[in-house]
């Protein structure tokens, strides 16, 4: 048996107020007054001085707010890649992704394409990186996609959605500070929650389960329970918990996989643009069969917190568009393996997905 030796996030540090420490941690990774430091910001801070004001700039460093309505595309990544290339004369020193997962994403690809030559594209996949990114740091401002701590970068490309699976994809440095998340509205922190719980419930229902995995989805799967089910937390031990929640599912589905939801989600985000933590939420809301308990605790959570799930967002499509969302997921080959085992093929047909989109 091979045993993959993947890597982790090489340095991390927690605490409220700890995003103060950000000069300092970047300082010596400074190249040179040529070679910026870029500042991805989620464009929600636009104009936010309690969070904008601590970010120090020196020489041509950049801060780039980037809007988070859809989520990041091939031609995006390579358009910034591009945009770098032309305006400075080095490399930058960093990239640095200040935001919920899709600013998390964008900052892990563009340091990857600008040490890797070609189309974003091309890289859509597991291990095609060749060389490592620039110097790389990512700070959550929301907590549940595990995006600070995974090994790939979602994107959507001109034929599908899928990550940058790589070795080269983590961050070098994360910053975990719960007060960042603190004005996140009530629904988008329940989907990006409930991205977390359904790594969760995937990572410790697949075939790929192991001790290790485990360890980490087990003690992820409890926090989720007490944030969303538990009438004793104070909003900040919340915070708190959801982002080392957030943490912990990460690295859980980081040696295992996710698995139907996700796969089907994926679909959704590709062809109708639905966003990764909500498209989760609506598919997994039909998972009964794959995953009884989980779904019936997920309905559970929503009921709580007074959930309104968009309803019929597949009932107006055409056989093309349907066989279009078919197509994207039945690619997601790991992700079947580890659901429902090797011979996935023999179980999951394309009318099983038909019906499944058409519940949504």
């Amino acid at each position: 048996m091979i045993y993959k030796n993947y890597p982790m996030v090489s340095r991390v540090v927690f605490g409220r107020g700890s995003f103060n420490q950000l000069d300092e941690i970047l300082a010596p990774n400074r190249k040179g007054r040529n070679a910026p430091f870029i500042f991805y910001v989620d464009d929600v801070f636009k104009g936010n001085h309690w969070l904008t004001s601590r970010i120090m700039l020196s020489y041509k460093d950049k801060i780039i707010y980037v809007p988070t309505k859809e989520e990041p595309k091939t031609s995006q990544i390579d358009q910034m890649v591009e945009d770098i290339i032309l305006e400075f004369s080095e490399l930058p020193s960093g990239i640095i992704g200040i935001g919920g997962g899709i600013v998390m994403d964008i900052a892990k690809a563009v340091s990857l394409m600008l040490t890797n030559k070609g189309e974003s594209k091309d890289y859509q996949g597991w291990d095609l990186i060749k060389n490592p990114g620039v110097y790389h740091v990512g700070i959550p401002t929301i907590s549940g996609t595990g995006a600070e701590v995974s090994r790939t970068t979602i994107l959507t490309g001109p034929e599908r959605k899928l990550g940058i699976n790589s070795d080269y994809t983590p961050f070098d440095q994360v910053i975990l500070d719960p007060e960042l998340t603190k004005d996140v509205p009530k629904d988008q922190w329940f989907y990006t929650g409930m991205d977390c719980f359904v790594h969760c419930v995937e990572s410790l229902n697949g075939t790929f389960l192991n001790s290790f995995s485990k360890t980490y989805g087990e003690k992820a799967f409890e926090l989720c329970q007490e944030i969303f089910l538990s009438d004793h937390l104070s909003t900040k031990e919340a915070q708190d918990k959801l982002m080392m929640a957030s943490w912990h599912g990460g690295m859980s589905i980081a040696y295992s996989q996710v698995g139907v939801a996700h796969a089907l989600s994926y679909g959704l985000g590709y062809l109708l643009g639905v966003k990764h933590g909500i498209g989760n939420c609506i598919v997994f809301d039909h998972l009964e069969d794959y995953y009884p308990e989980g779904v019936a605790m997920f309905k559970k959570m929503k009921e709580k917190h007074g959930i309104e799930l968009p309803q019929r967002i597949c009932a107006d499509l055409d056989e093309h568009q349907m066989n279009t969302m078919i197509d994207v997921a039945l690619s997601l080959e790991p992700l079947w393996e580890n659901a429902v085992g090797k011979n996935w093929k023999t179980k999951i047909t394309r009318d099983t997905l038909l019906e499944l989109y058409k519940k949504m």
